[in-house]
């Protein structure tokens, strides 16, 4: 396997943890709410993915329990910031920081085992094809994250729920005028982007690299933040920048499988330096920004 076809063959996976939390952090946007949280709570989540399938409860029960804790864990976010009108940002930064803590508290006794990971399930003739078929042989959930992307541009793009919800963060006055309850909105929003983060982290810790060590999230989900707005909160958009995304954190490995001399800790670098750049050439296009942006991103709601 050569360096292009080890890319494309991981792509999908590597992308799958920033796709997951970037499409939840895109719902809670997209009813105004901004939640900087989002590296706690995948880093919450994927301790608790990982106590359970470690303990013999399966993936799926480790994915439910991952979801529904930091979904909770979110709730807290709401609960500040909806209830008492506090300052999203910093409410955000509180709660990641306390889910990094509670990770690293529960998995303090887990610190470098392993689980069983998830068999590949290869898409029959596509799975044949040269250079890119490995594009076709994927895990469950990296096929249903891409079933997902699809139900969410749809609901969006079609549906009244996806309305509803681009209303409540455009203009939450006249949404709530209409008779739409803005509050109610916004908390399932941030459960939402909760449960999906918590997803996101299960995925890490026991498929992408089935095991537990602190700090594993390793800044995905700040990279997960920075893409909602690389993908200038457009659902197709989000998809290709975690593709990107995905693509550049597997150069490293490749790169040093082909024996490149090239220092490893530049390497490791290469995700947060795309993330940079990008954003400075998407913060540069202010129609871009100002066509697709959220009205009222982090401002809160006053009946």
């Amino acid at each position: 396997m050569n360096a292009i076809e080890f890319i494309l063959t991981g792509m999908l996976a590597a992308a799958t943890p920033f796709l997951l939390a970037a499409l939840g952090e895109l719902v809670a946007e997209r009813a105004g709410v901004l939640n900087l949280g989002v590296e706690g709570l995948m880093a919450f989540g994927a301790v608790l993915a990982f106590i359970i399938v470690y303990q013999g409860g399966g993936h799926l029960l480790g994915f439910v329990v991952a979801g529904l804790g930091s979904a909770v864990l979110s709730l807290l976010f709401a609960f500040v910031t909806l209830g008492f009108r506090a300052n999203q940002v910093a409410a955000g930064l509180a709660i990641g920081i306390l889910g990094q803590g509670l990770s690293a508290l529960f998995g303090k006794t887990y610190e470098s085992l392993t689980v069983r990971g998830l068999p590949k399930l290869a898409l029959p003739g596509l799975s044949e094809l040269p250079v890119v078929g490995g594009l076709f042989v994927q895990d469950i959930v990296v096929w249903i994250s891409l079933a997902a992307t699809l139900a969410l541009w749809a609901i969006f793009a079609y549906t009244k729920l996806g309305l509803i919800v681009r209303a409540v963060g455009e203009n939450p006055k006249a949404a709530h005028a209409i008779g739409y309850s803005v509050i109610s909105v916004r908390v399932l929003a941030i459960a939402f982007g909760g449960a999906m983060a918590g997803f996101a982290g299960a995925y890490a810790s026991v498929v992408y690299t089935p095991l537990w060590a602190d700090g594993m999230i390793a800044g995905r989900g700040w990279i997960a933040i920075a893409l909602v707005v690389f993908g200038t909160w457009l659902t197709g958009r989000i998809f290709l920048g975690a593709c990107l995304f995905g693509a550049v954190s597997l150069m490293g490995l490749a790169a040093q499988a082909t024996g490149l001399d090239v220092p490893s800790q530049l390497l490791s670098s290469l995700p947060y330096l795309v993330t940079i750049i990008v954003l400075g050439i998407i913060s540069a296009d202010r129609r871009l920004l100002k066509l697709n942006g959220v009205a009222s991103l982090g401002e809160p709601f006053e009946r």
